[in-house]
């Protein structure tokens, strides 16, 4: 992403992410996601902002957020992208999104149980939901990779 629009977020979901499918069958997940900022004042006060922003995922990005919940801490990875639109009264309406090219769980205050997926075969199509088994952390004495030899993630 050599363009310079690129933002990372760490916050927490406000709600369970939303799947939605367009016409053609890509997977689409929406997730609103509270970022908080506390500073303390001139007057040594401590203050808080927060901001809400909607963030935007497709395809096997957007099917594996499935697994995120309300209120986990994650970390976004992605650009800005302003969406346009004209509603039924003509009015027009405009709202910029994060546009999601990495999203996950922040590990500072929690643990996360890591499933990898397994590949689609070329050609076939449809949810990347079953796991392979690979844990995120290498483990035995093979120096991490596993023993199917797949190449660790």
């Amino acid at each position: 992403m050599a363009n310079g629009n690129t933002v990372t977020l760490v916050g927490n979901l406000t709600r369970d992410p939303e799947m939605r499918f367009t016409p053609s069958g890509a997977g689409q997940a929406i997730i609103g996601m509270a970022v908080s900022r506390r500073y303390q004042d001139r007057n040594n006060e401590w203050q808080e902002e927060t901001g809400f922003y909607n963030i935007v995922c497709w395809g096997d990005l957007a099917e594996n957020v499935q697994s995120l919940k309300k209120g986990t801490r994650v970390i976004v990875n992605g650009r800005l992208r302003q969406r346009s639109w004209e509603t039924e009264q003509g009015d027009k309406r405009s709202v910029i999104e994060v546009q999601a090219d990495e999203i996950g769980p922040s590990l500072r205050w929690a643990r996360a149980d890591v499933h990898r997926n397994e590949r689609k075969a070329p050609g076939e199509s449809g949810p990347n939901r079953q796991s392979a088994g690979v844990s995120a952390a290498p483990t035995g004495a093979s120096g991490g990779y596993d023993e199917l030899g797949e190449e660790p993630f």
